[in-house]
């Protein structure tokens, strides 16, 4: 049975340039929610620790890419806390908008 959401088989793992643009693009949107200005610079370093996270746990990503609200679960986990700090927001808000933004 067919259901969008399965895995196909020999589906790959995702270029690290395809990674980088990702993640760039799940800052971004989470940044346009928070509806305060962050510098940059700053984008650039959250952009970074958080494409540094995603590697390092990317067969666990991989394996549950169509499980949004696990990968939300594990942002505000393992990636929140440092963009929060780094960006010098409340975590809460910035978890909000991630969901927000990622749909999870």
């Amino acid at each position: 049975m067919y259901s969008p959401h399965t895995k196909q088989p020999g589906s790959k793992i995702p270029s690290p340039r395809g990674i980088r643009r990702a993640c760039s693009k799940e800052l971004y949107r989470t940044a346009k929610r928070l509806k305060q200005f962050i510098p940059p610079e700053a984008v650039k370093q959250g952009e970074e620790l958080y494409y540094r996270k995603v590697i390092g746990n990317l067969i666990w990503i991989h394996d549950n890419y169509s499980n949004k609200r696990l990968l939300c679960d594990w942002w505000e986990k393992e990636v929140c806390g440092e963009i929060a700090e780094l960006w010098q927001v409340p975590e809460r808000q910035l978890a909000s908008a991630f969901r927000d933004a990622f749909g999870g």
